[in-house]
């Protein structure tokens, strides 16, 4: 199986649905996918959980694609603002940024 890219992810979504023509109906998009996320985690389902997740990366990386950015150098950058941060946890695997003054 060949590698996809984000490149070749806006290419086939380009072609298969044609042109975005407001770049907001790939966010609600994602929204309805991420509903399905959530109750394949809820319903304890890993390879649909998989699926969804793939889902919402594809609308992502088309989102990106669109924005003439680069999916993977902006979760790069923004790994380098988190790991400056100072982080408070919520001790339910998640946390947030504590705020500097």
């Amino acid at each position: 199986m060949n590698r996809e890219t984000q490149q070749t992810i806006a290419t086939w979504a380009e072609e298969t649905f044609g042109p975005v023509g407001d770049p907001a109906v790939l966010v609600k998009r994602a929204r309805v996918e991420l509903d399905e996320l959530l109750e394949a985690v809820e319903a304890g389902d890993t390879p649909e959980t998989g699926r969804e997740t793939a889902d919402i990366a594809i609308l992502l990386y088309r989102l990106m694609a669109l924005s003439g950015l680069d999916f993977d150098d902006e979760v790069t950058g923004k790994m380098a603002i988190n790991r400056a941060r100072t982080w408070k946890p919520k001790g339910d695997g998640t946390g947030s940024h504590v705020k500097s003054a």
